[in-house]
């Protein structure tokens, strides 16, 4: 959701300026900065940027200033000055000193001058700041399809080397089984021979153990999770939430073949999946 967009208008009467940027969130968090005669569009201004922008922490600034000014920006109580005036020049006569400046003296005394509030907008004025902001809004969506179509090829790749690693754990599986039961071949068979023991029982016990051992269903699980997370990807939608809900079932799948395996080529595999599975958790955020 990483975005930039900026946009704006000069003419005749005022210039524009609207910029907008975008980082990760979970949620859509607004911050906006606009000039006070546009306060009453507030609710409408975040209307547009929900409805385009739908998540992300994003930073709206927009600049409106006009080139021709009715009135001044401040106001000056001429009354107040003039009071001013008359007690500056009585203290200074009473005590026999003149006042130099005396003008930018009283002008610079308390509330003589007062900035004036900013005019209400005109409508014609809100419509051209509108289309600024809409224009700064889609070229920000167009920098985030950008960032998301070379995304999506990161995680292409992502996704083709966690299926590899899941091959490779395949291919050394049955052999992995082998070495386990070879392993209690030989450190129970002298053992069974010199005491008595219950054969059935000691079978059934084998079985539960390979049962524990077992990464069949896991295997399974992880490669459909790996295949939906390929569709949910290329489906078009707004999936970020989605995507990051598939990656945590693909990583509970990881760490349990990890848990399970008790074998360490199986757990190199397992590294290299947990590697590129923390590469996408990172990245999902950055999908709405």
């Amino acid at each position: 959701m990483t975005g930039y967009g900026v946009a704006n208008l000069e003419n005749d009467q005022y210039i524009i300026n609207a910029e907008v940027k975008t980082l990760n969130s979970k949620f859509l968090d607004l911050s906006l900065k606009y000039p006070r005669q546009f306060a009453d569009k507030e609710i409408e201004i975040r209307n547009l940027i929900a409805d385009r922008l739908e998540r992300g922490k994003v930073n709206l600034t927009l600049d409106f200033s006009t080139k021709s000014y009715d009135q001044l920006p401040v106001e000056i109580n001429e009354t107040l000055f003039k009071k001013y005036l008359d007690t500056y020049r009585t203290l200074a006569s009473e005590v026999g000193e003149s006042i130099p400046d005396l003008f930018k003296l009283v002008l610079q005394s308390p509330n003589v001058s007062v900035t004036t509030t900013e005019k209400a907008q005109q409508p014609e004025e809100w419509e051209a700041v509108r289309e600024v902001l809409l224009r700064a809004v889609d070229n920000c969506l167009e920098y985030r399809r950008e960032e998301g179509a070379a995304l999506l090829e990161k995680f292409k790749e992502n996704l083709q080397l966690l299926s590899q690693a899941l091959n490779n754990i395949k291919e050394v599986e049955p052999t992995r089984k082998e070495k386990i039961k070879e392993k209690i071949r030989n450190h129970f068979s002298e053992w069974m021979e010199e005491h008595d023991f219950d054969q059935n029982r000691f079978e059934q016990e084998l079985i539960y153990y390979f049962e524990k051992l077992d990464i069949t269903e896991e295997m399974v699980r992880l490669e459909t999770h790996l295949n939906y997370f390929q569709k949910v990807l290329v489906s078009g939608e707004s999936q970020g939430k989605k995507l990051g809900f598939i990656a945590q079932e693909i990583g509970r799948e990881i760490n349990t073949i990890g848990s399970k395996a008790n074998d360490v080529t199986i757990q190199q595999f397992v590294i290299q999946m947990k590697d590129e599975l923390e590469k996408i958790k990172e990245q999902s955020f950055n999908i709405l």
